[in-house]
């Protein structure tokens, strides 16, 4: 079960502590598929980094 997150008193929702550990995350992904090429399969590239944005946010929530 999530719980809330005391950071000096301030208890802080789970999703905002999982949101900051997303952005590395997306980053190294998007390092990783700039490497690879992949950037040419995507028709709306922004599109897509907010997509994998999102999915990896959401991985983090179910398996973290």
């Amino acid at each position: 079960m999530l719980a809330e997150f005391n950071l000096f008193g301030v208890l802080i929702a789970p999703i905002a502590i999982y949101a900051l550990f997303a952005i590395p995350l997306t980053l190294m992904l998007r390092f990783i598929l700039w490497r690879v090429g992949a950037m040419s399969w995507f028709w709306h590239w922004p599109l897509f980094q907010i997509a994998l944005y999102i999915c990896v946010l959401c991985l983090m929530v179910v398996y973290v």
